[in-house]
């Protein structure tokens, strides 16, 4: 579920932009075929590609975490902490921030 609103979310924002996957592409250094990908919800961008996303969507990287505003902050946390069980979705979430970090 991750993966497809996080791919949503690019998605809409590079669309905000006015960019095409092909140029989208090009500004972050990978192929149109992984934008495609990612925006589907197919592939989780590595934290150097998120990095790389945020700096072209002129976010910051957790502004592509944000899924939906009027969430209650409690349900986002609750949300949170039930996905920390899986070992893969902790692991990625510390690359991410520490790819944030040298942002």
């Amino acid at each position: 579920m991750l993966k497809k609103q996080l791919g949503n979310k690019i998605q809409t924002l590079r669309k905000r932009k006015k960019l095409t996957q092909e140029k989208f592409a090009e500004l972050i250094g990978i192929d149109a075929k992984n934008v495609s990908k990612i925006e589907n919800g197919n592939n989780y961008p590595t934290p150097e590609t998120l990095t790389a996303i945020a700096k072209a969507l002129d976010v910051d990287i957790y502004e592509l975490f944000v899924f939906q505003n009027n969430l209650p902050y409690e349900k986002m946390r609750q949300e949170i902490i039930n996905n920390l069980a899986d070992e893969k979705v902790v692991l990625y979430l510390y690359q991410v921030l520490k790819g944030a970090a040298n942002f």
